[in-house]
């Protein structure tokens, strides 16, 4: 839990940073802190069953691992005798502390954890994952947070990852309270230097706080809040609040109104800091100091001892024994567990050649007449494909030497950093494919349709209209010289018509005279009469037999060579009208030929 409140009063200086903001750092991790809240998350019989919390931490390494952020992993050691009380309380005594009523407050010593407590077991398997990564556990003295304030003061880590505000009142100087995977990953920051500007507290000033307000190691003032309190000790001063509490008490602290009398702490709780005159007896003042020296004088592992160092070692990675310990937690197959954890592991060996490689620079830079050689081979074989993950731009990439893990995905800010020539190996190869590959130019004309949408339609549209106009003028024509050709095959019908129905007329006397063709097939004035008009025929008359016998002799000779020479003429006629026909055809084509090319070029020109 830490102090009551100080994570309201410090939300002035709450800081969120992007996940990249992790790459190349070392931190500590409350491991604790970490397992209470994943487990948080899902407390359920199937999700603990299904070891949710577990996952949940796996995949925290993952993202930490990829960004080469270096873990140091820290668990709890012995309980604090100043915290026993507050533990009592918290788990209700029956959990895992026994019931030790007769110890009086302040004299109660360090308590070992039940390491066969369902939390206790959690630690361990957290504990087995990480070191399958590389990734060791520091178990500390007592506090977790006290152990990795303790290397942050000391500069052996850039930040702690911790949820206990109490961290800060150990010296701590840059804590990550919380961090957030996925799209928008971010973590939430707080630094003491923030704290000291924009709020005036310091180290000495949070400790006072935690007396007023009230911590794992003190109950604090009842009645008076973070704003009061935060007043109080800024008055007094950073550099003078703790002598003058571990001198005075809390005196100086005015009793607020309507506060009721407190009463004297029972056998087996926190001691009380009160604001009347108990505060000046010995007993008072002793237990101040005591919560005092829990902050500043916490037990912990010195930071040049052996056990800090090896925690600070780093470990190979076990891919066959994380397989199994994956098997055996979530009942992954191997593929899946390599899936998960060989491109993570590729991308932290990538930022590690890339820091390789500004190093080299910088000693070039500082030293011209140096060579830096990188021993190290890049572990990037080739770039693939462009790639975008999440808005970001990315390379799909194979690597060397990595066992089961062919292709990737990573930034490309990465790449350009680590190994920039195959960014020009890439880019030259697929300027290389193009010039292999020219594209196919399309004509102008399709070109300027498919650029502009409007113009396109407004073509077709001109184009329909012409092929209806050619259409028009092809059916106008066709159907003209066919109405001729039928108007003169009527005409030659009935000037046959009429020539043989005057042939069928009885007049012998006056058929030689009465025919004459005028052009082609015309028929003269001489053939309206074939008799004269005073001759009056009586057909009653007995006479006319002999005379009919006579005329129709002659008139069926006549008729005969008469009807000869109008055949020959009709043929001579009905080949002058084929040849006419067949003229007119050609003549029609010759001009539907014309009138198609003329719109063609209309066509050309407009969309030209």
């Amino acid at each position: 839990m830490g102090v009551k409140y100080l994570w309201d009063v410090l939300e002035p200086c709450k800081k969120t940073y992007p996940l990249d903001h992790l790459q190349n750092k070392k931190v500590c991790v409350d491991l604790s802190c970490w397992m209470v809240e994943l487990h948080k998350v899902n407390q359920s019989y199937c999700a603990t069953k299904e070891k949710v919390y577990l996952r949940g931490f796996f995949h925290r390494l993952r993202a930490l691992i990829a960004l080469n952020c270096s873990i140091i992993l820290v668990s709890d050691g012995s309980i604090p005798g100043i915290k026993v009380p507050t533990y009592r309380r918290r788990l209700k005594a029956r959990f895992e502390v026994p019931d030790d009523g007769g110890v009086e407050p302040g004299k109660e010593t360090s308590l070992r954890r039940n390491m066969g407590s369902e939390f206790s077991c959690m630690i361990k398997e957290a504990k087995v994952i990480a070191s399958t990564l590389g990734v060791l556990c520091l178990d500390g003295v007592e506090e977790a947070e006290a152990q990795c304030a303790l290397l942050n003061s000391e500069n052996l880590c850039d930040a702690c990852f911790s949820s206990d505000s109490d961290i800060f009142l150990f010296g701590s100087k840059t804590v990550y309270r919380e961090i957030c995977l996925g799209e928008g990953g971010h973590v939430v920051c707080y630094e003491m230097e923030d704290i000291k500007k924009k709020l005036g507290l310091g180290r000495n000033s949070l400790i006072a706080l935690a007396l007023l307000l009230g911590s794992d190691y003190s109950q604090g003032i009842r009645g008076i809040r973070q704003e009061k309190a935060c007043e109080i000790v800024r008055s007094v001063g950073e550099n003078i609040i703790l002598e003058k509490v571990s001198s005075e008490g809390l005196s100086f602290v005015k009793k607020p109104r309507n506060s009721k009398k407190q009463a004297r702490p029972k056998k087996g709780t926190l001691p009380l800091v009160t604001i009347n005159g108990r505060n000046h007896d010995p007993e008072g003042l002793e237990e101040i100091k005591e919560v005092i020296d829990a902050f500043m004088n916490p037990k912990c592992h010195k930071a040049d001892s052996n056990t800090v160092s090896r925690a600070l070692a780093e470990f190979n990675f076990q891919r066959t024994k994380l397989q199994e310990i994956c098997h055996q937690y979530f009942e992954w197959p191997p593929e899946k567990t390599d899936e998960y954890i060989l491109p993570k592991i590729a991308e932290r060996n990538l930022r590690r050649f890339a820091i390789l490689q500004s190093r080299s620079t910088e000693v070039a830079v500082n030293l011209p007449l140096h060579k830096p050689q990188v021993s190290e081979k890049c572990p990037v074989s080739e770039i693939i494909k462009t790639r975008k993950v999440q808005g970001r731009e990315s390379f799909e990439v194979s690597w060397n030497d990595l066992e089961g893990l062919e292709t990737s995905i990573v930034p490309a800010d990465l790449v350009e950093r680590a190994c920039p020539e195959k960014i020009i190996e890439f880019k030259e190869k697929k300027e290389a494919k193009k010039k292999k590959k020219p594209k196919q130019k399309q004509p102008k004309s399709k070109e300027r349709e498919t650029s502009s949408p409007t113009k396109a339609s407004s073509l077709i549209e001109l184009s329909l209209q012409l092929q209806q106009i050619d259409l028009n003028s092809t059916s106008v024509l066709a159907r003209s010289t066919v109405e001729e050709a039928g108007q003169e095959k009527e005409q030659h019908k009935s000037k046959k018509h009429d020539y043989l129905r005057l042939l069928d007329s009885p007049a012998k006397e006056n058929s030689n005279n009465g025919w004459s063709t005028i052009g082609n097939f015309g028929v003269g004035p001489s053939s309206c009469s074939f008799y004269p008009e005073a001759e009056v025929i009586d057909l009653i008359s007995p006479c006319l037999k002999a005379r009919s016998k006579n005329v129709s002799r002659s008139y069926q000779e006549q008729k005969c060579q008469e009807q000869k020479s109008l055949d020959h003429k009709l043929e001579n006629v009905i080949e002058l009208s084929d040849s006419d026909a067949d003229d007119d055809d050609d003549e029609h084509c010759r001009k539907a030929r014309e009138l198609r090319m003329f719109l063609e070029n209309i066509r050309k020109d407009v969309i030209l």
